[in-house]
């Protein structure tokens, strides 16, 4: 009895030391590590001293070996990977989604297991979308050697949780995300976790998305005063994001919404590495394409839109050109006991909060008027002369003035005016006259012409009847 007592007793104290790992026996060790298609994984043999051989193997493929020389194995991924000389650790490139499985780190006595889990990771439009795509993230794994009970988790560029559709298919091998409505602030580098609780993983899978647009995507205004030169900008994201697709565009006019469009310029961005080709498009080298309206005209207003086009989709940004004019009626210096109207006008209804306004230069209160509420002109009566400015008022803020001045006449040219009016009224009257007189005139000289005609003729009459008498006798 107190034999076996004793013998019980050893057999504790053995595994004790067995589990303490007092005692050097062969041990093996095992671990997970994750991997992701197309990139590099290092697989890690812990505790392997400077001066050792190493071998690994992938199930029971050898893979390499080290032992004074480099020694490569038959297994399927041999030929892309590399031992480290002083760590011994494995090197495993460009990896493919049949590399997952068992890999095995064998020195002295020692055998470290690993269990590599490889994913697959494919990012929709490769990773370039225009504004409202639909970003669609598909996470695949090896079927043999899956993982399962996995939480996915997407981050954006802002680092914030993004809400996604998540769907499950082919049981634990396939798992697929869906982040709707993408804007251009999305721009940036994305975050898939990958959580498990058994074996215990925390996987990070960073990843590029890229949303082409406009950094002023929403509508403009523009206001401008005739004659003056417009130059009209829309600034794209495309250089600022590294986009690496080729896409065209195009910039159109129309007067008004419901007008025809008309295409201004056309334009191309192609891919890193490619000539453009597009002989009818300027091929665009900066990411700001430029409108210049020099002189401009009353009927330049309008809706000027450019619109970029990639994979069959559009995204267009607009700019509103509104312009205004002032003018007189009548036009010209403004006569002693006259009056002009001076007439402020734009090209397009105004927001609510905008109105014009006319005033004078130095007046008084009596001398500012208004246009009302979505109103296009305001006009003003002027009876003395001066300076008036008519200014385009937005939220409080002047956006543009024209000025008009209203010139007196004076006096001696009202004179010579009025002087001008009567010479003329004189000079047509004595027009008449002299029409009337030489009127007279020719109708007495066709008189006394007709007369001596039948004078003529009577006397010839008479002076025949007196010849054939003579000749009777």
């Amino acid at each position: 009895m107190e034999l076996c007592s004793t013998v019980v007793s050893s057999t504790f104290a053995i595994l004790l030391l067995l589990h303490l790992g007092l005692i050097p026996i062969t041990a093996q060790q095992n671990e997970v590590q994750i991997g992701i298609t197309g990139q590099d994984v290092i697989l890690n043999c812990r505790g392997i001293s400077d001066n050792i051989g190493v071998t690994w193997k992938y199930y029971k493929s050898v893979i390499r070996l080290f032992k004074g020389d480099y020694l490569k194995g038959r297994a399927p991924m041999a030929h892309r990977s590399e031992i480290n000389r002083s760590t011994k650790h494995l090197k495993v490139s460009n990896l493919s989604l049949s590399d997952a499985g068992i890999y095995t780190c064998e020195y002295d006595s020692h055998t470290v297991s690993i269990s590599l889990h490889v994913f697959k990771l494919t990012i929709s439009s490769d990773g370039h979308f225009l504004p409202n795509d639909t970003l669609k993230l598909t996470l695949i794994q090896n079927p043999s050697h899956p993982l399962h009970g996995l939480s996915i988790t997407l981050f954006n560029s802002s680092n914030a949780i993004v809400r996604s559709k998540f769907l499950q298919i082919g049981g634990s091998q396939e798992y697929m995300l869906e982040s709707e409505k993408l804007k251009t602030t999305d721009n940036g580098t994305w975050v898939c976790h990958i959580h498990s609780d058994s074996p215990l993983i925390n996987q990070n899978i960073s990843f590029d998305v890229k949303v082409l647009g406009f950094q002023n995507p929403d509508l403009e205004v523009k206001y401008a005063t005739i004659d003056s030169t417009v130059i009209l900008a829309w600034h794209m994201n495309f250089q600022n994001i590294k986009w690496e697709k080729g896409f065209t565009g195009q910039v159109n006019w129309k007067q008004q919404e419901s007008a025809t469009s008309h295409k201004l310029r056309e334009f191309s961005v192609t891919e890193p590495g490619k000539q453009h080709r597009t002989e009818s498009s300027h091929h665009l080298t900066q990411s700001v394409m430029k409108v210049e309206l020099p002189k401009v005209r009353f009927n330049d207003s309008g809706q000027y839109q450019c619109q970029l086009e990639y994979n069959g989709k559009y995204v267009q940004s607009k700019i509103e050109l509104v312009v205004m004019k002032v003018s007189a009626n009548p036009v010209g210096p403004l006569f002693r006991g006259g009056k002009v109207t001076l007439i402020c006008q734009v090209s397009s209804p105004l927001p609510s909060k905008a109105h014009l306004c006319w005033e004078r230069e130095n007046g008084t209160q009596k001398d500012v008027k208004k246009s009302k509420q979505h109103e296009v002109k305001v006009e003003v009566n002027v009876s003395t002369a001066g300076l008036w400015n008519c200014h385009l008022i937005v939220d409080d803020d002047r956006k543009i003035s024209l000025n008009y001045t209203v010139e007196e006449a004076s006096v001696w040219i009202s004179y010579v005016a009025i002087g001008a009016g009567v010479g003329g009224s004189l000079l047509v009257f004595g027009l008449a006259c002299l029409c009337i007189i030489s009127g007279l005139r020719w109708q007495r000289r066709r008189q006394r012409a007709k007369r001596m005609i039948r004078a003529r003729q009577y006397l010839l009459e008479n002076k025949t009847c007196q010849c054939q008498h003579r000749l009777k006798k």
